[in-house]
């Protein structure tokens, strides 16, 4: 299952934002360090079922709206210095090993210190926190590589050394993989002799690695509060910037539960259905006003962003009845899987399960009802057949 990581300084509304993605209790408090372990649970990236061209719903969507379950991390915040082990550093760091992407959770308001302490809204530059998370990530990627270089050198003796090998015996175990250590090779300058390198080409290694391993998603949070000035300033920083009240999205998600509103995550607006006081209401109107300014509350929106643009997804969904787009005990679409784009017809049969991608035979675009190539690249929507000798 694909995996974003929640990164951010403590008190800037991750633990909220994980809540209102995951409906999963957690502690959610106005200090630092609420979370203590990491949080696990599942989220969703929303996307248009392959069902709304059929005339009848599959019973696995939201009136033709698809979620595909992605895993969310919630981790201990980071503060300055966090590489060296400050506050919870080593632990947070340690926890995005298997992240795909993070999502970094920004206190946009500027209502928190660099070190997640509250202080006056709009003293403190969200910007801040922009840089010295990326900083920390980097500085700990390069703190492993120092750590480990001993190995490459010693590596290097041997007349067979290859650096592509030696780099990926380093780095696999912060997802980093062979195809990965070749690529930000090919865009260092780099001396094939590791005993010539210094800490500046391994410090340059680590923020290459980690740029093309850990991409980033920047979300502005507290944007019910935040001056307007900081939100500009967040959107100069040149990174895909999404502008969410995770406060908002748990309320709405929390009052769909109890049928007082009619509400899809990712939704820009939602319906009022059942009875609530006064009081509820005006909240409630509050976060309309709020979804009309910026398109909605910016969670979903966030972890769509991450899937679909950042990883660059597409969603594909295998069936073993191409006419009626069904699985073996009649079950309509029941599956979606998330592959990278430019997979193939064999990249989704592994997917599905080793057996099936290694007894692969072909594979009919149930849409189209024709058999298609083994290197032609699915698209997102592709509703597929796998033809296997595995069952």
């Amino acid at each position: 299952m694909l995996s974003l990581a929640l990164a951010g300084k403590p008190n800037a509304g991750k633990s909220t934002f994980y809540t209102a993605s995951t409906l999963a209790e957690v502690d959610v408090a106005n200090y630092p360090f609420t979370t203590i372990d990491a949080n696990r649970g599942v989220t969703h990236a929303r996307t248009r079922c392959p069902c709304l061209d059929r005339d009848e719903r599959c019973g696995n969507c939201e009136d033709g709206i698809r979620y595909v379950a992605v895993e969310l991390v919630d981790v201990a915040g980071l503060v300055p210095g966090a590489h060296e082990g400050r506050g919870l550093g080593n632990q947070f760091l340690d926890e995005l090993t298997n992240a795909d992407a993070i999502v970094n959770v920004v206190d946009a308001s500027g209502g928190t210190n660099a070190e997640g302490e509250p202080v006056e809204v709009g003293s403190f530059d969200p910007v801040e926190e922009v840089d010295f998370i990326e900083e920390e990530l980097e500085q700990w990627l390069a703190g492993i590589v120092h750590k480990n270089w001993e190995s490459v050198v010693r590596k290097s003796r041997s007349p067979d050394f290859d650096m592509d090998d030696a780099l990926s015996d380093l780095l696999t175990g912060v997802g980093a993989s062979e195809y990965d250590i070749a690529a930000v090779l090919r865009q260092l300058d780099y001396s094939p002799n590791p005993r010539d390198w210094d800490d500046a080409d391994r410090v340059e290694l680590a923020r290459a690695i980690r740029q093309r391993t850990k991409p980033i998603v920047l979300v502005a949070n507290k944007v019910d509060i935040a001056p307007p000035e900081n939100l500009e300033r967040l959107a100069e920083t040149g990174k895909p910037v999404i502008a969410a009240t995770a406060d908002g999205e748990l309320a709405l998600r929390r009052a769909r539960e109890a049928g007082i509103i009619d509400y899809h995550p990712g939704d820009d607006d939602f319906e009022l259905v059942g009875d609530v006081s006064g009081a509820q209401e005006q909240g409630l109107e509050r976060i309309r006003d709020l979804m009309g300014d910026h398109g909605g509350t910016g969670t979903q929106e966030a972890i769509d962003t991450a899937v679909y643009d950042v990883l660059d997804r597409i969603t594909v969904y295998p069936v073993q009845n191409e006419s009626k787009w069904t699985d073996g005990t009649g079950n309509v679409l029941p599956d979606a899987f998330l592959l990278p784009r430019g997979s193939t017809p064999r990249d989704l049969a592994y997917a599905v399960h080793s057996d099936i991608g290694d007894g692969y035979l072909h594979a009919v675009d149930a849409r189209a009802k024709r058999r298609i190539a083994e290197d032609h690249e699915l698209e997102e929507g592709d509703v597929i057949k796998i033809v296997s000798t595995a069952k």
